[in-house]
């Protein structure tokens, strides 16, 4: 055997919560941000509606200060007898206040007793010439009282007014049945409206939620997206999505499973035919010391039988493992080609010699991401299948390296090629060209396919060099 091996020193090139419980989630979460904004807004109202007392009360303090100099100036001396209360000549402005009767006023002497007006309204005088303003409950009534010390014609006295509609009081007392009490009442009601609505908004996917939890574990089928909400419409795709990948995956293993089962009954019948020959050959004769003489060719065909059935066991248990929804987890990490097809070349040189075929290899430093394994079992199964359909004498050449910067993996060899018909048949599991000889099993393509697949590379077949057989290259994605 000639063995070639061309290696290069070039640099190597561097790659749904769960539905059960989202319906009652949302519907907790919609009437808090629902309802509170509600709660709020009564507070605030409230908020508002004592600022507005607040400045009303004001007002009135302002407006019983302004009175005050007037009912001074309303106050005259009683000429007729010294003795007797002052005389009063109301101004306009407080004569219109005092008709009212929840307005009162009083005069006071320097020591505070009442000379005209309400009696209750002594105290002590003011101990500076301002205003002075106080609250003062008198049956069951709420008065703002303002005290002034004033110049008047009877000389210094203390000019008092009294309001008992002092806003900010009767805030304090109608707060509960004017703000919060309705309020309240709004807020229960919005919350029994909200609930509702939110009841109603959600049907659609309690539905969902009720139509999932029916099915059972071999219900794949999807959901009608279009009877959905539109907001709900991206989960529905995503189940759906969801079911079609599952279905594929399912569908996909039953099928494994009954190509399988086919695939292995025809070896293993071949296997039992042997051995039942075998056991036949038995009484046939024995040699001279009783030993079981058996003919070359039936322990051939049962050893062939039994290397065919081992070996599709293995491509069985490779391409159930190549599948990508097996995969999905396992880490990716860097794959050195040219130390990976070294391996492989040392493996395949006994076969190779044996049948006197010119095993060569044309390496180039190349590196990819993805699994190890698989790409050893994919450069393995084209390997074998040139080394085993090739004529003796013939040649096969594992090549490596990067073209238009992709890696690429390549298997050539001068053999009996395959038809360009039948070059996308081949990827089919089981599947052998017709008129095929040998022991191949139809699954060596078919498990290149899928590694290629999960390694997201196109693997190509075209013609050898000179128009001769076979050239299989995987290249793979930038």
């Amino acid at each position: 055997m000639k063995l070639r091996f061309i290696a290069s020193r070039a640099l190597a090139a561097p790659r749904a919560g769960d539905i059960l419980g989202i319906a009652s989630g949302l519907r907790r979460r919609l009437l808090v941000m629902l309802i509170a904004p509600l709660v709020l807004l009564a507070l605030l109202n409230a908020w508002v509606d004592y600022r507005s007392a607040d400045n009303v009360s004001l007002q009135q303090d302002q407006r019983l200060q302004a009175l005050l100099p007037l009912l001074a100036d309303s106050v005259i001396a009683n000429g007729t007898n010294p003795g007797d209360p002052p005389m009063l000549m109301l101004a306009p402005a407080v004569d219109e206040f005092l008709k009212l009767p929840e307005h009162a006023y009083a005069i006071l002497d320097a020591d505070g007793k009442a000379l005209r007006g309400r009696q209750w309204l002594e105290s002590l005088p003011p101990t500076s010439p301002d205003p002075e303003f106080h609250s003062e409950e008198r049956l069951g009534v709420t008065w703002r009282i303002v005290r002034q010390r004033e110049q008047t014609t009877i000389g210094e006295a203390v000019v008092v007014l009294a309001d008992a509609s002092d806003p900010r009081q009767q805030w304090a007392r109608a707060i509960l049945l004017k703000v919060l009490l309705p309020n309240l009442v709004m807020v229960a009601a919005a919350a029994f409206a909200v609930r509702w609505a939110v009841e109603r908004a959600l049907r659609p996917l309690l539905e969902l939620r009720d139509a999932v939890e029916r099915r059972s574990p071999r219900d794949l089928t999807t959901i009608n997206g279009a009877a959905s909400p539109e907001e709900v419409r991206p989960l529905v795709d995503s189940l759906n999505r969801l079911f079609v990948m599952v279905n594929a995956q399912a569908e996909s293993q039953r099928r494994f499973i009954a190509d399988a089962a086919h695939q292995l009954r025809t070896p293993l019948a071949g296997l039992q035919a042997q051995v039942e020959a075998w056991a036949h050959a038995a009484g046939a004769g024995r040699d001279a010391q009783g030993m079981l003489r058996l003919p070359a060719e039936q322990v051939d065909k049962l050893r062939d039988a039994t290397r065919r059935t081992s070996q599709l066991a293995s491509q069985l248990l490779a391409l159930s493992r190549a599948d990508a929804g097996n995969m999905q987890g396992q880490p990716v990490l860097p794959v050195d080609l040219k130390a990976l097809c070294e391996a492989i070349l040392e493996t395949y040189l006994d076969a190779a010699g044996a049948k006197r075929i010119d095993l060569g290899l044309e390496a180039q430093p190349a590196q990819v991401a993805g699994h190890e394994w698989l790409l050893r079992e994919l450069v393995a199964n084209l390997v074998d299948n040139a080394v085993k359909y090739t004529p003796a004498g013939g040649t096969v050449t594992i090549r490596c390296g990067e073209r238009q910067g992709l890696a690429f993996l390549e298997v050539e060899d001068d053999g009996p090629g395959i038809a360009p018909d039948e070059r996308q048949r081949v990827r089919e599991r089981f599947y052998r060209v017709r008129g095929t000889t040998g022991e191949g099993n139809g699954l060596g393509l078919a498990i290149a396919d899928e590694i290629a697949h999960l390694h997201q590379g196109q693997l190509e077949l075209q013609e050898g060099a000179h128009g001769r057989g076979l050239r299989i290259t995987l290249t793979f994605a930038g």
